[in-house]
């Protein structure tokens, strides 16, 4: 009797496990996500196509995928040559380094952008000069890409500096002492050992980058046509009471979502299909 009562409670307990799980994400994942495309299309398609017929709309998309393509390869190049630096090399600050490169975790997003409103701002020396010179950084599009970079630089570096660890430093020290250049051990040693993680990242940091709303809304201005990203822009037309403008716009950001899920997903299986083989 004692152990067909252990032997139901193994079996008891996973499934009530994914049930909860699965309650959770139906209730915080799909019914919202649902409820987005449903808005959307709540008076018909004709309606959820005329939203995209806004100039507005359009030079919020522009402004977001132009914002995605300046900030995403910054931190690409800041997260490779940092995680790179950090888990290859010993040198004084190196704790410090990765205590910084955490900071955009630890601050809140609008905090991150009046830092920017503080630095570059016309009561500053700084910025008194760059109005001066007719050089606009804050409510332009410096600005906002500067915002984003500060919040997703992280992703691409945290990814790989863990993933750098791991692998150790055998491999370069051997191609040296076979004479290896530094630029040919990073492209054909350590870049290929990389490139799945180096994909992780860029897909987490391009999503955030798209998705990014605090720091963007404080140093933007909320100029239409100007400095509106798509989740400024859906908030302009939430508070216009335009309510199928602004769940037709969000359906972009879902899809958004969904693709990095599935790209996400994609990277994960082919991780775990190389591991494998490289176990056998």
């Amino acid at each position: 009797m004692k152990n067909v009562s252990i032997n139901w409670k193994d079996r008891i307990i996973p499934v009530i496990f994914i049930i909860i799980s699965l309650f959770f994400l139906t209730l915080f994942l799909v019914l919202p996500l649902a409820a987005v495309f449903m808005e959307a299309f709540r008076k018909g398609v004709e309606s959820y196509c005329a939203s995209f017929k806004d100039p507005y709309a359009w030079s919020s998309i522009r402004l977001t995928l132009l914002t995605a393509a300046i900030a995403v390869p910054m931190n690409v190049v800041f997260g490779v040559v940092a995680a790179w630096c950090i888990a290859k090399f010993e040198f004084w600050g190196k704790n410090i380094l990765i205590t910084l490169i955490d900071l955009p975790f630890a601050v809140s997003p609008v905090i991150a952008g009046l830092i920017f409103v503080l630095a570059f701002g016309r009561q500053t020396t700084l910025g008194g000069w760059l109005i001066d010179h007719d050089i606009k950084i804050i409510f332009a599009v410096p600005g906002i890409v500067l915002a984003t970079v500060f919040v997703t630089f992280p992703f691409v570096a945290r990814e790989l500096i863990p993933l750098m660890q791991e692998q150790g430093t055998s491999e370069e020290e051997a191609a040296v002492s076979l004479g290896a250049n530094g630029w040919d051990i990073f492209w054909k040693i350590t870049l290929p050992n990389i490139k799945w993680g180096l994909l992780y990242g860029v897909i987490l940091c391009n999503a955030r980058a798209m998705g990014e709303f605090g720091a963007v809304s404080v140093v933007s201005g909320h100029i239409r046509g100007e400095t509106n990203t798509m989740p400024l822009y859906i908030e302009t037309l939430h508070n216009g009471y335009d309510a199928v403008g602004a769940f037709s716009i969000a359906t972009l950001l879902a899809a958004l979502a969904l693709v990095t899920l599935i790209a996400k997903t994609v990277v994960e299986w082919k991780v775990k299909r190389e591991r494998m083989i490289d176990h056998s």
